[in-house]
């Protein structure tokens, strides 16, 4: 898989965290603060092969301008 590195967040600062990624199978990938908290998880249905990120909305707008 190739990835094409979107944007980062503005709150970001050394690193490049929560990120977005475009891969070359017409993908995305998203890269966020992992949810952690019971009472968010229990609205959920997330089965054990997935997970949940949380990203800020400035980094999926740049989806909108991207494609």
């Amino acid at each position: 898989m190739h990835l094409t590195f979107i944007r980062k967040t503005a709150l970001s600062s050394d690193n490049n965290c929560p990120s977005l990624y475009k891969t070359d199978r017409d993908t995305y990938l998203v890269q966020g603060w992992r949810v952690t908290d019971p009472e968010t998880l229990r609205q959920l249905d997330i089965p054990g092969h997935e997970t949940v990120v949380e990203v800020p909305s400035d980094v999926l707008a740049e989806i909108a301008r991207s494609i």
